[in-house]
């Protein structure tokens, strides 16, 4: 967004768009030259698709700025010879192709972020090589007949499935895979397996996938075993598509992916357009015309989430992503209220791709590194928790910020600008995931949202966390909640505001009158717009899912309004499920995703995936997976492996959470600890003498 913020009057702020100037048509940027080398060995079945496959590697490196070299001896894999290489196709290969020397070379090369890219049988290579394994993402069980299916293309930003419709019919040989990728990888693509016989997987089969490895990049599709595949323009860039991804010259997000919500992908229920101009909607995407306005979701506002959406400018064009601001007909309300991640990459630095618009600047060098240029997909994640807000692009995080300003909050509605005529933005797949709670598994409640009431209404209020207070409190005035998690709950925080002559907030359980659980004074704050916060320690809180009660007592009319208030939790409070976060804000993550007793249990950056949701149950066990943190053998030395266990009920499955953010093993009396302070993904935890250092500090769900 290009604005100014001249003042009226005393305290308004209101904008002034930019002259814009109609941008270029963009070209498809070419990519800088690159080297591939494709690989198609067989010691099992041989497909006779592999030399027109080949050629049609070629062709598309003749048409797209990379040299293709093909050969079936295994002797190319030296650490020498693969250091030339961008990206390796294992093409329709099977069976143990390489020897324990040449697939050394091959992690070598992937561990110095050397690509990959797996075409059908591939997935039936190498079955006792683990490395190869979790590279290409799930290995070959078994196969109908050739025939005609629908693939289903749920990540159509990637470059490899941006061009496909979101249903893709054709006719090919459809794998069933021993596993389900998507623990680790970042499905594209699914099969329908309502639209052929033969399928074994069920309603989530990956067909397509990408992911990033141990330093590396992996495109694995599950087509290409027909000749016809290579003549399909549409297989032949989607096989494009992978190359580029693997080769490091298209970015894309592939880390893994689940649990979210769709508000737009495809229907506009719940959205509402603000000010002038609009989107179009067609294919299952949203591009802006005129404006300035906003496309808002008006169905619901949101508090701690992860919003993803895939974007792509036309040109040199202006758009941007707002979030935390309150319900308004008035766009401007959401740049007043709330923050804009822009997107517009030839802006300057506070305004540009990955910032918050004027108040911080995305990394640049980050940003650049992870930006595809106009014409292609990119994804948004922005990740808000409590006031804090993480901006990753393409997986990678170009932006932290975290708000302090009492007047704006990043809780709220979402929502998307059409910036103005000739700024030509499209958006796609815009999803949600809700996480439940602020950091430390803490509750905030925006009071507003009471379930019934006696005497208070909403009130909208600048300054107040999505928008609106709880008002009009006089004596005697109440507001519940229903269906609200106590357990391990110690003390109540609320952000109140008041010009009057305050009052005390009572905390009840059960009903109006039930037994008051804690109260806290609220005091004329200086003004009907200066916020301040009040907090009391709580006492003889039930546990479980309770209906919480606020009462209101004082003297006069016009106490004090609420805006929102947060149950906290001591240590070791409740059951949680969700991610363990540690050093560097990295997840604790069972290696590989893997679920056979001794799986090694590590730090790695969070990515939603299964091996990192944790069930934690107070002062008892940490699941996931279905099997528990266990300390290996039941020891106590420094250094002992903490590993994935069946769970037995044993002192070594037993953890405790500390007041100092420890997580201890009483029948050791040691600690969860990140293994040398490392911070890197892949690093092993182990159990060491608490210390309370930051390596051996975790938040939990």
């Amino acid at each position: 967004m290009r604005i100014l913020r001249p003042a009226l009057g005393v305290a308004t702020a209101v904008l002034a768009v930019l002259a814009c100037t109609t941008p270029a048509t963009p070209a498809s940027a070419a990519d800088a030259p690159y080297d591939v080398l494709v690989f198609s060995k067989t010691a099992g079945f041989r497909h006779d698709s592999i030399a027109v496959g080949t050629q049609t590697i070629r062709d598309l490196g003749a048409a797209n700025s990379f040299t293709v070299t093909a050969t079936e001896d295994a002797a190319a894999f030296t650490t020498a010879n693969l250091a030339q290489y961008e990206a390796v196709v294992f093409l329709n290969t099977t069976g143990d192709v390489l020897n324990a020397t040449q697939q050394t070379a091959f992690e070598s090369y992937i561990g110095s972020g050397g690509g990959f890219v797996g075409v059908h049988s591939a997935a039936d290579t190498e079955y006792g090589w683990s490395f190869y394994g979790n590279l290409v993402g799930a290995y070959f069980a078994s196969h109908p007949a050739i025939q005609q299916a629908n693939v289903k293309v749920e990540n159509r930003a990637h470059p490899g499935t941006a061009h496909l419709p979101q249903t893709w019919t054709r006719t090919d040989e459809w794998y069933n895979y021993q596993t389900n990728a998507r623990s680790t990888a970042r499905v594209l693509a699914t099969l329908d397996e309502s639209s052929y016989s033969g399928g074994s997987m069920g309603a989530d089969h990956p067909h397509a996938w990408c992911k990033t490895y141990s330093g590396g990049r992996a495109f694995y599709t599950g087509g290409g075993h027909t000749q016809a595949s290579y003549s399909d323009a549409a297989f032949r860039a989607h096989l494009l598509g992978g190359i580029r991804y693997a080769a490091g010259r298209a970015k894309a997000d592939c880390r893994p992916e689940s649990g979210y919500t769709a508000l737009y992908n495809g229907a506009t229920t719940g959205w509402s357009q603000a000010g002038p101009g609009g989107f179009t909607n067609s294919d299952a995407t949203l591009t802006s015309s005129g404006g300035l306005g906003l496309f808002w979701y008006s169905a619901k506002q949101f508090t701690n989430y992860s919003l993803k959406l895939d974007w792509k400018l036309a040109g040199d064009d202006n758009s941007g992503v707002f979030i935390g601001f309150p319900p308004s007909s008035d766009p401007y309300s959401a740049v007043n209220n709330g923050y804009e991640v822009q997107i517009d990459a030839t802006d300057t630095a506070d305004r540009t791709t990955g910032a918050v618009y004027t108040f911080k600047s995305a990394d640049i060098a980050a940003r650049d590194a992870a930006l595809n240029p106009p014409g292609q997909w990119n994804t948004y994640e922005l990740l808000v928790e409590g006031e804090r807000l993480q901006v990753f692009l393409n997986g990678s995080k170009i932006n932290d910020f975290t708000n302090t300003d009492p007047a704006r909050s990043l809780a709220g509605h979402v929502g998307i600008q059409n910036h103005g005529a000739g700024d030509d933005v499209s958006f796609r797949n815009i999803r949600i995931k809700e996480l439940g709670s602020t950091p430390g598994g803490n509750t905030t409640v925006q009071a507003e949202s009471f379930s019934s009431a006696g005497g208070v209404t909403p009130f909208s209020k600048a300054g107040a966390n999505g928008g609106q207070t709880l008002g009009y409190i006089d004596p005697g005035d109440w507001a519940a909640y229903q269906g609200l998690d106590l357990t391990g709950v110690t003390s109540f925080k609320a952000r109140i505001v008041s010009g009057g002559p305050g009052g005390t907030i009572q905390v009840r359980t059960g009903s109006t009158t039930g037994t008051v659980l804690g109260s806290v004074a609220v005091p004329n704050t200086g003004g009907w717009t200066t916020f301040a916060d009040v907090t009391t320690n709580l006492s003889g809180v039930p546990s479980g899912t309770q209906n919480l009660y606020l009462t209101f007592t004082g003297s006069g009319s016009g106490l004090f309004d609420v805006d929102d208030f947060t149950l906290v939790r001591g240590a070791g409070g409740g059951t949680g499920t969700g991610p363990v976060k540690g050093l560097a804000g990295k997840c604790l993550d069972v290696r590989n995703g893997a679920t056979a007793d001794g799986t090694q249990i590590q730090i790695y950056t969070c990515n939603g995936s299964a091996a990192q949701a944790w069930t934690v149950t107070a002062n008892s066990t940490v699941k996931a997976l279905g099997k528990c943190l266990d300390v290996s053998g039941g020891g106590s030395a420094d250094g002992t492996k903490i590993q994935l266990w069946t769970c037995n009920g044993t002192g070594a499955q037993n953890w405790s959470a500390q007041a100092d953010g420890t997580l201890r093993n009483p029948q050791s009396g040691k600690c969860l600890d990140v293994s040398g302070n490392n911070s890197a993904d892949g690093t092993a935890v182990h159990l060491w003498t608490c210390h309370t250092g930051a390596n051996q500090k975790w938040t939990l769900p």
